[in-house]
């Protein structure tokens, strides 16, 4: 018999339209690692926890290649700033404004997150 993994009631939330919105529980991520979630509206999102336990969320939509691939993005950081690097081309997007730090005229969009006990 297998057991299932330990629930939590501790979330990861993006502020959407001015309300904080559940998009998974914290022990769904993987420090340095990223996975994809489907908002309300049908819009991909790219959430990722950094080795110090921060949440970060992006756009999932690569804009150089149209695919839905940021989530699988390697983490890093430059200059002090954290980034999701495409798995495609490569480019680097900072996770806290969704700038790409490889060609300034694009940008995904970043939302903002935070780690809730709803318990």
């Amino acid at each position: 018999m297998t057991m299932a993994p330990e629930r939590t009631a501790v979330r990861v939330e993006l502020l959407i339209d001015q309300r904080w919105f559940a998009v998974c529980e914290l022990t769904d991520l993987t420090p340095g690692r990223g996975v994809a979630a489907l908002l309300p509206d049908g819009t991909q999102v790219a959430v990722f926890l950094d080795r110090s336990g921060r949440a970060y969320a992006i756009a999932n939509r690569d804009p150089f290649t149209g695919a839905y691939v940021l989530s699988r993005g390697l983490l890093g950081s430059a200059g002090g700033r954290p980034f999701a690097a495409s798995p495609l081309l490569k480019q680097r997007f900072d996770l806290e404004t969704g700038r790409c730090l490889d060609d300034e005229t694009v940008a995904v969009q970043a939302y903002a997150t935070r780690i809730s006990d709803a318990s």
